[in-house]
């Protein structure tokens, strides 16, 4: 889609996330200061991390839990995302299908318990983050995306993830919108509200009685016997039975984890709330949330003050993984997603948008999360969510309780959690792979066709995504 054309309303835009800035954040929990001991460590205060300690407290009410985060809870990505909360533990049913296609129904009944065991957990908490069972729309842009949609529809229904297939003639049923010519409708699919989440499993996590350190970052993690692990922060350190490091896309603790994510920042824009007459102008019914289904795909929603959220298309790799906050601001980027807002929508050509902001994705060569322990399985760790954390986080966490317990379980007999992802290669090859990877899909949406490069891809099970 061209962004050539010269976009208005973003002068005004705050650069932070709409989320945050419309929150009542509330004091901050103290930093570490001295030396203590606990029974389990998790280091992150995003949704693993928090996701962990409350099915850690729930499992064993009486069982020490310490929390560290190095700023406050879900300042990060858990608190920038659009809101959308997948059923999907492998980031779609096709990528699942492709990987571990003998337990694929295995993955997609875990999947759907996992969303609905959170919908239960937040209502058996009195928890308000806004979390509705909306559905999501994909739409098609080309014949060939429809076809794909056409053939999903069929396949997702077949594994137990009902979907239905949307033809042209019925889109107005869903949106008038000239640049779509299908669609596909998901029902089993949530939107939230992601950083009254996070601050709502924060406040669960206190009522719990888990001690939760905000800014105090894990500097090393250490095995000096076999009984403990000690992890040292700026002014002190715990001894710890077992540690789940819950750190995403931040620099790995562990040297093992260094090449399994890569970080990419994606972008959102927020428009100013719309009227009933607007949303009516675009044919936009019900609360569903929406996206479009090429390999750069935008995803967008209503909030619920009545704006729609727009983000995705970009996903930027920094050479050598450089991150860091400037890199959340990226004009270029925020030109572009307004640019292919109004053509989606030239309905909406006159409206201005407030809020423009960027967050980090821990990106996979899998696409989705992988797992693995260290330190006599003392350590555990859950990382590479690809985009899809909001509620595959919180199966992560379970699946770190089950391996620092040693014990057998559905879960860590899946051949996902058994075989970890292939790492990225060491740079320059990985930045060369990973632009060479993101022209190839940016031809494949507008021809239709896959290259010799992705066709390559596929064979060694290996990608980029977002």
């Amino acid at each position: 889609m061209s962004a050539s054309a010269p976009t208005v309303g973003l002068e005004g835009a705050r650069p932070v996330s709409l989320w945050i800035d419309a929150a009542l954040a509330p004091e901050p929990q103290d930093p570490l200061v001295g030396d203590i001991e606990t029974d389990l460590l998790i280091v992150g205060g995003g949704y693993t991390g928090l996701w962990t300690a409350i099915l850690a407290k729930e499992e064993d009410p009486a069982r020490r839990v310490v929390l560290l985060e190095s700023g406050k809870c879900g300042h990060a990505g858990s608190g920038r995302n659009g809101g959308f909360c997948s059923p999907s533990l492998t980031h779609g049913l096709s990528n699942g299908l492709k990987r571990w296609p003998k337990e694929i129904d295995t993955l997609v009944r875990l999947g759907l318990e996992n969303l609905h065991e959170i919908e239960q957990t937040l209502k058996r908490h009195g928890v308000e983050a806004d979390f509705q069972m909306t559905g999501r729309v994909a739409f098609a842009r080309t014949e060939w995306e429809a076809e794909g949609l056409k053939s999903a529809a069929v396949t997702n229904t077949a594994h137990g993830d009902a979907a239905t297939f949307i033809p042209r003639e019925e889109l107005s049923n869903w949106t008038t919108s000239p640049a779509y010519v299908a669609g596909m409708y998901s029902p089993n699919y949530g939107l939230v509200d992601p950083y009254k989440l996070v601050l709502s499993l924060r406040r669960i996590c206190l009522e719990l009685g888990v001690l939760v350190y905000e800014s105090t970052p894990a500097i090393s993690v250490e095995m000096h016997q076999r009984e403990c692990v000690t992890v040292v922060t700026p002014r002190g350190t715990i001894r710890a039975q077992f540690v789940a490091l819950a750190t995403n896309f931040t620099r790995p603790l562990l040297k093992r984890m260094s090449l399994l994510t890569v970080p990419v920042y994606d972008y959102a824009i927020v428009t100013e709330p719309l009227s009933e007459e607007q949303f009516a102008s675009i044919g936009w019914r019900g609360d569903v949330g929406h996206t479009d289904s090429g390999n750069q795909f935008h995803y967008y929603r209503k909030t619920p003050d009545g704006r729609i959220l727009w983000g995705g298309y970009d996903a930027i790799y920094n050479f050598g993984s450089a991150r860091d906050e400037e890199k959340t601001q990226r004009p270029e980027t925020f030109e572009k997603l307004a640019a292919q807002f109004r053509a989606t929508y030239p309905q909406l050509a006159d409206v201005t948008f407030t809020h423009q902001w960027g967050g980090v994705i821990d990106s996979s060569t899998r696409f989705c999360m992988t797992t693995g322990t260290a330190a006599r399985g003392r350590v555990a760790y859950a990382i590479g969510f690809t985009g899809l954390g909001v509620s595959a986080s919180r199966f992560g966490g379970r699946v770190m309780l089950d391996l620092l317990s040693g014990r057998q379980t559905e879960r860590t007999r899946l051949a996902m959690i058994r075989r970890g992802a292939f790492p990225f290669p060491p740079e320059p090859i990985r930045f060369l792979g990973v632009q060479l990877t993101r022209w190839s899909m940016a031809r494949e949406d507008a021809t239709g066709r896959r290259n010799l490069w992705l066709r390559l891809m596929d064979w060694l099970g290996l990608g980029f995504d977002s």
